[in-house]
């Protein structure tokens, strides 16, 4: 949905759950982070801009997960849709070149995926799942960062290079808080120096403030159409069956190797004589039983589970397993006109940074614009339809809307279905 982005760079991969009322019993369940629970949701993976700001969603009835969506719906629109890609022939002459970098998070971690995305000269950024053992202090160096907004912060950053498990090389960023803890980032951009990538990767937060603030300021999901309908396509997911195989061979598993944890930790420490010698001998024994019972019960679930088909047809669910997916229609004009209203208010606070305004403070003015009291004055002769604000709470209020109203006349917007011309204005004069 929505135009493509605007310009090469970087672009921020996100899945978001969304959560709909209990009576919705059809849709599939998804875990929500935000609320800890398994609930009937579905599921949108956005793709944002550095700042939030959204260029289009995907939709996922039936979820695969993020590298799937990433790689057969998001990036091949990306290689067709995105700007000022580097040329064939630039691309030949530097190898390390790329066209543009994915931003993502720890459920997009694949070596695979990273090795898959170089070959189409795809660069990726994530933070690292298995980071091992902390890095030398010395190591680190405070840098001068840049951040979306502009501002300049400090950071304690280190790099090395780092050979994943598939042999792929990619550099390995880490950021040392006060407190010592050390973040670590995976990075497939071999150009960038080292600021920007800890700038890019810690401005992910940003795709995040795009949903609450949508959430918190437009609420326009309330006029979303929740009717459901069928799933028809062939549709490949996890087995159900396999998938509860699955859940219980890895609780076996941790349970057997806490057990065995224990039983080698088991020792004598009294005396060595009868009466300390035979409860210790039965306790191990009972232990060891336990031990040899749960490693039968676990290769038996790992025989059923290799010979249950891991995936399946939609169309050949339980029936009191099936689901339906949501009318799409409504839903994907509200997620259309939620995208085109935050890129919108972007712009204007971009605006009213030029006054002075912080970000947030610019958006908090954007908002008491717009509940701001206002006359509507056609002039037919003219052609004008002036849109004339009341004053604000402040003299500085009201210079910054004065400044916006300059931009939007620039525009020379008409407005729909007349022939009269957009003026706006603050106060009487």
């Amino acid at each position: 949905m929505a135009a493509a982005p605007e310009h090469a760079g970087i672009l921020y991969i996100d899945g978001h759950v969304r959560v709909y009322n209990g009576h919705q019993t059809k849709l599939p369940r998804h875990y929500v982070a935000r609320q800890k629970l398994c609930l009937r949701a579905t599921t949108d993976y956005w793709v944002n801009a550095m700042d939030g700001q959204p260029f289009f969603f995907v939709n996922q009835a039936i979820d695969p997960g993020l590298i799937q969506t990433l790689e057969h719906e998001i990036v091949p629109r990306l290689e067709r849709d995105v700007p000022n890609q580097p040329s064939a022939e630039a691309l030949k002459e530097n190898c390390l070149l790329h066209r543009f970098t994915l931003v993502f998070d720890r459920e997009g971690y694949s070596p695979a995926l990273f090795g898959r995305m170089k070959e189409r000269r795809i660069a990726c950024m994530t933070y690292h799942k298995f980071p091992g053992n902390d890095w030398s202090e010395e190591e680190f160096q405070t840098s001068s960062v840049s951040l979306v907004s502009g501002q300049q912060v400090k950071m304690r950053l280190a790099e090395r290079g780092t050979r994943l498990s598939n042999g792929l090389w990619v550099r390995e960023v880490r950021k040392l808080t006060d407190r010592g803890h050390q973040t670590a980032i995976l990075c497939s951009d071999y150009c960038a120096d080292i600021q920007p990538i800890a700038g890019a990767m810690f401005a992910r937060w940003s795709q995040e403030n795009f949903f609450r603030y949508a959430r918190q300021h437009y609420g326009l999901d309330r006029l979303a159409d929740y009717s459901l309908e069928e799933i028809s396509d062939p549709i490949s997911l996890v087995n159900p069956v396999w998938r509860k195989l699955d859940s219980q061979v890895r609780s076996i598993t941790g349970k057997l190797t806490r057990l065995l944890a224990k039983f080698g930790a088991m020792s004598l420490d009294d005396e060595i004589e009868p009466n300390h010698v035979d409860p210790f001998v039965q306790r191990k024994g009972e232990l060891q039983e336990e031990v040899e019972r749960l490693k039968t019960d676990l290769q038996s679930l790992k025989e059923c589970r290799k010979a249950t088909k891991h995936h399946i047809e939609f169309s050949d669910l339980p029936e009191e397993e099936r689901f339906s997916k949501l009318a799409t229609g409504s839903k994907h004009l509200i997620d259309t006109i939620k995208m085109i209203a935050y890129r919108a208010e972007t712009a204007m606070a971009n605006i009213l940074r030029t006054c002075g305004f912080r970000h947030d403070e610019a958006r908090a003015l954007i908002a008491s614009i717009y509940r701001t009291e206002a006359d509507i004055l056609p002039d037919l002769e003219a052609r004008t339809l002036t849109v004339r604000l009341h004053h604000l709470a402040t003299m500085r209020s009201d210079a910054a809307a004065e400044k916006l109203c300059q931009e939007l006349n620039a525009t020379k917007t008409i407005f729909p279905r007349t022939d009269l011309r957009l003026v706006f204005k603050v106060g009487a004069g």
